[in-house]
């Protein structure tokens, strides 16, 4: 008799955001038996790192994405919803830049063109935390991993930031289940941005982590984790069943 066959349990492409790299991620229990794959943010354009996203695994998958990350995941959802089974969002704005963005990331930009990449680590300190002055082991965390990352790869992310676009007619395009993670606490996404993501998005949860900031993997993974767990359960219910598998003759 044929039997119906069961879906493999489908890739999560794990999307960090500015200056983060996958140690962002260390302390997420990302569920077994899915491929975990990681993107880093080396190129100056949102739509070149959607198609990479696009590009970094076959059929069907889940973004995990977090600020920048979570961007790249909106314009990849432009261009290939068919694609993306669930999205995981946290800490991310759906809106164009601001004026005053633009003008930030230009002043970014100089600062790391004239060798001071660590002062520009030091002005975006803060805002990745729930507190102005977080504990100095977190600061430090912090700083060893956007060093990590490197001057270059910042001057890139600085300029993909400027190429991005409103997503919210695209967000409601979506055919995907979502969640979005909102840091109570999150100066530079706060809570409103979550709200006005969740409602344009046809089958999105919304979840807001209490004494959060921007850092949601690092400051609350326990709530990722559930979070993500919760979201692969109901892309597992809105999957086709795979076709019936035959004996071997």
């Amino acid at each position: 008799m044929p039997r119906t066959g069961v879906p493999r349990p489908l890739p999560l492409v794990v999307v960090p955001g500015m200056l983060c790299d996958p140690a962002l991620w260390a302390e997420v229990d990302f569920p077994e038996g899915h491929p975990v794959v990681h993107l880093e943010l080396g190129m100056p354009d949102i739509g070149a790192l959607a198609d990479d996203l696009l590009s970094s695994v076959s059929g069907p998958f889940v973004v995990v994405g977090l600020s920048l990350g979570a961007i790249v995941a909106f314009e990849a959802l432009q261009r290939s919803p068919e694609r993306i089974a669930g999205l995981c969002l946290m800490s991310t704005n759906a809106g164009a830049p601001r004026p005053e963005q633009h003008a930030a990331w230009r002043a970014m930009d100089g600062l790391i063109g004239e060798g001071r990449f660590a002062d520009v680590v030091e002005q975006t300190l803060p805002g990745m935390f729930p507190v102005p002055r977080p504990p100095s082991e977190q600061a430090q965390r912090y700083r060893r991993m956007a060093h990590a990352v490197g001057p270059g790869a910042a001057r890139a992310q600085l300029a993909a930031q400027s190429t991005r676009r409103d997503a919210i007619d695209a967000l409601r395009g979506a055919r995907c289940p979502a969640v979005v993670l909102s840091g109570s606490r999150d100066a530079l996404c706060p809570p409103h941005f979550h709200r006005a993501i969740a409602e344009a998005l046809p089958d999105a949860e919304l979840r807001e982590v209490p004494d959060a900031g921007h850092l949601l993997p690092w400051q609350q993974p326990s709530a990722v984790s559930e979070a993500l767990r919760d979201l692969l359960a109901r892309v597992r219910e809105t999957r086709p069943p795979a076709p019936p598998s035959h004996p071997a003759r």
